[in-house]
């Protein structure tokens, strides 16, 4: 497996802790455990990680679907909610900001797994199709 860099973005710091050793143990390598959208943001930009595990609800003025949208515009990364709520109203706001998953607390270690190699899967064919679709067209 190539070294994937996943940010984990989680208030709770054992859940983050937790988490992390769960990622490790998948071989990915964690480069940071955040706790606000704005340290999200931050070391989105220092250190590019291939993708993040967003909790919903963060410590801060930003919860984690207004850091998702801004990490969408600003960089190309993909966005995997952790959380503990399911409601219809959640769910909706968070289908807008166009996340590669959604993970409902608590969650099976397969389960996290699973989502993350999807979403990696499915990120790299959309670029290997806009790739395609670029050089068809010179």
């Amino acid at each position: 497996m190539e070294d994937i860099k996943i940010l984990v973005v989680e208030d709770e710091g054992i859940i983050g802790l937790n988490i992390k050793k769960k990622l490790k143990s998948f071989g990915y390598t964690v480069p940071a455990i955040v706790a606000t959208g704005e340290e999200a943001i931050k070391m989105a930009e220092i250190t590019f990680p291939d993708l993040i595990l967003m909790d919903v609800r963060l410590k801060g003025d930003m919860d984690g679907m207004e850091t998702a949208e801004e990490i969408r515009k600003n960089f190309d990364i993909l966005v995997i909610y952790l959380t503990a709520y399911s409601d219809d109203e959640v769910l909706e706001k968070a289908k807008k900001t166009e996340p590669y998953g959604y993970i409902v607390k608590p969650f099976k270690a397969n389960d996290l797994r699973s989502n993350i190699e999807i979403a990696l899967y499915k990120h790299k064919m959309e670029k290997d199709m806009q790739e395609e679709a670029c050089n068809s067209s010179i």
